[in-house]
């Protein structure tokens, strides 16, 4: 029973990941960023809980790893755009594009690898391009949201500059570790067809 209702609780945060990135949407339209961000550090801690106890209560199955990717990727590509729409910026704008493309190129890849009744393995190694690039992504997404929501005040002048300009850095180091991993996939996945 108590291995049944952890499955529930595991399954919930990952869902709440899912509604927590679509409600960013009307967050950012009707300029409610004390939300958005405390939706996002909700879905943030979501989404280390979720993992961890399915490992800790041996709950984990295929379809919650991939449901659990998807909200992830969801999460962040919808961050990421709302970002780039609120700040114009081609700094900005340009590797958000381009870690969207590599995420949709990577998920290509893996659909193509399924028809083939094969796999393209998740980077096996503790800290790889692929989880660092996915971490530093979140750190961003936060901090730019949290520069954002103490922008207004005067007080904070000096440090929602060096937050905005140490998000941009990690953006572009970011995109740098994803093009890395998207090498490294590409790699993997010809060496299969071979």
């Amino acid at each position: 029973m108590f291995i049944k209702n952890m499955k529930y609780i595991v399954n919930g945060l990952t869902a709440f990941r899912f509604i927590a990135a679509f409600a960013l949407i009307p967050c950012f339209m009707y300029e409610w960023f004390y939300l958005a961000f405390i939706l996002f550090a909700l879905a943030g801690i979501t989404d280390f809980f979720d993992g961890y106890l399915a490992r800790k209560y041996n709950v984990t199955t295929k379809l919650g790893g991939v449901l659990d990717h998807i909200a992830d990727k969801l999460l962040v590509s919808i961050t990421f755009i709302l970002l780039a729409m609120f700040w114009p910026l081609w700094f900005i704008s340009v590797p958000i594009i381009l870690m969207i493309a590599r995420n949709l190129y990577v998920s290509g890849l893996r659909e193509f690898m399924g028809t083939q009744k094969m796999e393209l393995p998740v980077e096996s190694a503790r800290i790889s391009f692929a989880k660092a690039s996915a971490f530093i992504q979140q750190f961003v997404s936060g901090g730019f949201l949290l520069t954002i929501v103490i922008m207004p005040y005067d007080i904070f002048a000096w440090a929602t500059y060096y937050l905005w300009m140490l998000c941009i850095i990690f953006l572009w180091v970011s995109l740098a570790a994803s093009i890395i991993s998207a090498g490294k996939y590409t790699v993997q996945f010809l060496k299969k067809l071979k």
